[in-house]
């Protein structure tokens, strides 16, 4: 059996505490000296743990003055009605988003399922949604473009999905579903996430629906497992 490296077990253990708050933005952490000692190992090993979680944005070097954490895990809650700006705000955090791709293609038979479309074209926006200047996930979101028509447009003004949702007519809609799985980041969602291949990441696959109850948007998130704590309200651990 492969044997994890140890810089690699004594970084999870950092990153760990940080997720736990024994470590809080702006700490300074141990020296690597003395994070040496604790886990018998050099302090060239130690060094290599540092620069993984500095990679990660986690931890900061201050020249002459030891290494600083930088960030803690955003609580992010699953329920009925989620909005990032909201969630990111509630939790003190200044949110944004990143376009990386506005299309319209053919929907995949997964796609058609979560709209309840029998075929069509659909307008596909993907993103990074960010905290504080951080990114913490990667999204896709999917829409029936016959309903839609003019969505990318709106999208192109205001990278909001309710903004755009509301510039075509719906004024409300809720999370009907929400399905979370553990997955680890592939080379090109390490690369957006800023984290390393093979990192733990989250995936969330959703449907929105509208106030009658018809899928409107079916989107796939995936977010860096270390910078993200989702928390699910009572309805949404009721959907199985």
């Amino acid at each position: 059996m492969t044997r994890t490296p140890i810089w690699k077990a004594i970084a999870t253990s950092l990153r760990d505490e940080i997720a736990d708050g024994i470590h809080r933005p702006g700490d300074k952490l141990p020296t690597e000296a003395a994070l040496a000692t604790r886990f018998g190992v050099n302090r060239h090993t130690v060094r290599q743990a540092l620069a993984g979680l500095a990679a990660e944005a986690l931890v900061r070097p201050r020249r002459g003055a030891g290494v600083f954490v930088t960030a803690t895990p955003t609580d992010y809650p699953i329920g009925p009605r989620v909005r990032f700006h909201q969630n990111l705000r509630a939790a003190g955090r200044s949110p944004t988003k990143q376009v990386l791709a506005l299309d319209t293609r053919a929907p995949s038979p997964a796609e058609c399922a979560a709209l309840g479309i029998a075929d069509g074209p659909v307008h596909v926006y993907e993103g990074l949604s960010l905290a504080d200047g951080q990114v913490i996930a990667l999204f896709r979101s999917v829409f029936a473009a016959a309903r839609f028509p003019d969505l990318l447009t709106h999208l192109r003004a205001d990278p909001s999905v309710t903004a755009a949702l509301r510039a075509c007519g719906i004024s409300d809609y809720t999370r009907a579903s929400t399905r979370i799985t553990a997955k680890l980041a592939s080379a090109t969602q390490a690369l957006h996430l800023q984290i390393s291949e093979g990192a733990p990441i989250l995936r969330t696959s959703s449907i929105n629906i509208d106030a009658t109850g018809t899928p409107i948007e079916a989107g796939l998130t995936w977010f860096a497992g270390d910078r993200v704590t989702l928390t699910l309200s009572d309805h949404e651990t009721s959907q199985g």
